[in-house]
């Protein structure tokens, strides 16, 4: 009988520790305390922001579940391949780079990623029936109304340092006196409509006499552009930003169809708040 007893004692302990831990109910699904804390360190938010989000994931969650929404791992691993691709890096130095700035695993990033594919799919299941493209009238008034945001900078006067050595490069952005036979420089003239638009964008965020952060450039050398000015005479055409603002309105109607979707979900869900942190 005491053996019973003890195990019993032991059981309701452990079952205490657990419960303890619960701090919401969403649908039977439990989000913890650390659930909360870890979202609020990783997205940078306050608790409540943080458990908003978590309980958006977890009816995203129910939802994959109940329309039979899978991806496999060959897809988990295309993603990771073509990411790789576009920051000119292979799949190991892609896992390495992940590592090194967000302190990810292999694996860590998988699950990562296959989250996210799963959110694409389940997001574009919701959005298909509700959204229908613009029209070429509500394209232009668009384009009317927002013109400025489509001006965009001429041409960039840059500074290109290159080096094999990736360590020699960072200290030369970190102290620009620096001298090393390791890196090469040269002065160009970058033109906007000319280069990558990733490289435009990169190029276009970073402050006048600063340096871009150090990336790869896909021939075995690490490089970094030394803003030195740039022009601000440069303005869209129309057609060539057509299929952009098409896209950005398509992007409205989904995320506003979503937030719609989620806020009248979570409404009629059974959610239970036990305690924040």
């Amino acid at each position: 009988m005491g053996k019973i007893i003890f195990l019993f004692s032991l059981f309701v302990s452990l079952y205490g520790q657990v419960v303890g831990g619960v701090a919401v109910v969403v649908k039977d699904e439990a989000i913890t305390m650390y659930d909360i804390q870890k979202e609020m360190k990783l997205s940078n938010v306050d608790a409540q922001h943080a458990l908003n989000l978590l309980i958006r994931k977890k009816l995203e969650d129910i939802e994959i579940k109940k329309r039979g929404i899978n991806v496999s791992s060959t897809d988990v691993y295309e993603e990771i391949k073509k990411t790789a691709r576009r920051n000119n890096l292979s799949v190991s130095q892609f896992y390495k780079a992940i590592r090194d700035s967000r302190g990810l695993s292999s694996d860590d990033l998988k699950n990562t990623i296959k989250r996210r594919l799963l959110s694409q799919k389940l997001h574009s299941a919701i959005a298909y029936s509700h959204i229908t493209p613009p029209t070429e009238d509500a394209i232009k008034e668009y384009f009317e109304l927002h013109k400025s945001e489509f001006k965009h900078p001429a041409t960039f006067d840059v500074i290109i340092y290159h080096s094999k050595n990736q360590a020699r490069l960072e200290q030369k952005i970190n102290n620009p006196m620096l001298y090393s036979p390791d890196i090469q420089t040269n002065e160009q003239v970058l033109f906007y409509d000319k280069i990558n638009p990733q490289l435009a964008k990169l190029l276009q965020s970073t402050k006048v006499n600063t340096f871009t952060p150090v990336a790869p450039n896909g021939n075995g050398e690490f490089i970094s552009f030394y803003i030195k000015n740039i022009q601000n005479d440069g303005e869209a055409s129309f057609e060539s930003v057509k299929n952009q603002i098409s896209n950005a309105i398509m992007d409205e109607k989904r995320e506003q169809t979503l937030s719609d979707y989620f806020a009248r979900l979570q409404q009629s869900a059974d959610i239970t708040v036990l305690r924040m942190p």
